[in-house]
């Protein structure tokens, strides 16, 4: 059965390490396009962070889609309608920031086009620069939002995250959604909201079978989308967890790995190097 769509995370995955397409990426995936396959982005970044990317891939020539704030708002590239769209209230968020207290981790949001924290850190910082939105330090974080947001990150050194992530995965578990899509990110989103389950929204509305989609992702929030897809490819710098759970494993981001699946599944035009 030909495969009817690509679903890509960016950071790590399709994006090399200074946040740009490979030129053998970019050519693998147009040619894609003009078979009729559609590309799909799927990210833990806002939408808003997202259109570049999906503008160089000409994802609104070709009628396709974004899915971001990990699976949160799925919004046609065309017509810039919005699918799909999950919120968090802002007495969720309140929560949020009171667990974030007790762990003593730093925490922001999204508000409009803007980042917003109360205490400037370095992955906040990071953040920042990944999706180009302002940083904006905030009196209050609980305050500022009055009104309901997509997704809340908590944010801390690597090791202490994922006990962390561990922790409030059994602690909040039925109430929400709770994955790292960094080593340092641990995301927060509505109950049952992933990448994969917002990937099965879209196909059923496309019509696609699941059986017809490779999904290609480096981390645990890409994991939901990776078991999914009728082809599960893990990047060759994900997890070895992540890996361990993937149809397929592909080269790195900084050496062509979403490329060669293109080539291989897509294109038929499999090479090595």
């Amino acid at each position: 059965m030909p495969y009817q769509m690509i679903v890509l995370d960016l950071d790590d995955t399709l994006l090399q390490d200074d946040h740009t397409i490979s030129e053998r990426t970019k050519r693998a995936l147009m040619d894609a396009q003009e078979l009729g396959v559609k590309v799909v982005l799927a990210s833990g970044r806002p939408t808003s962070a997202m259109y570049a990317i999906a503008e160089e891939l000409r994802l609104n020539h070709y009628g396709s889609f974004i899915l971001s704030f990990n699976g949160a708002k799925i919004t046609n590239c065309q017509t810039g309608e919005e699918l799909f769209s999950s919120t968090l209230s802002p007495d969720v968020v309140n929560h949020l920031y009171e667990l974030s207290r007790r762990e003593d981790v730093w925490i922001h949001t999204y508000v409009g086009d803007q980042i917003i924290t109360e205490a400037g850190n370095q992955f906040t910082t990071i953040e920042g620069e990944i999706t180009g939105l302002e940083v904006v330090e905030v009196g209050s974080f609980v305050g500022a939002v009055s009104e309901p947001v997509v997704k809340v990150l908590m944010l801390e050194e690597p090791a202490k995250l994922a006990m962390l992530e561990k922790k409030l995965q059994e602690e909040l578990a039925g109430q929400l959604s709770v994955m790292r899509s960094k080593p340092f990110f641990l995301e927060f989103t509505e109950q049952g909201v992933t990448k994969g389950t917002s990937l099965s929204q879209l196909i059923q509305k496309l019509g696609v079978k699941r059986e017809e989609v490779i999904a290609i992702g480096d981390s645990y929030n890409d994991l939901a989308m990776i078991e999914f897809a009728g082809l599960g490819v893990a990047m060759g710098n994900a997890p070895d967890d992540i890996k361990e759970k993937a149809n397929f494993v592909t080269d790195t981001n900084m050496n062509d790995g979403v490329a060669k699946v293109v080539e291989e599944f897509v294109l038929k035009t499999p090479s090595l190097v």
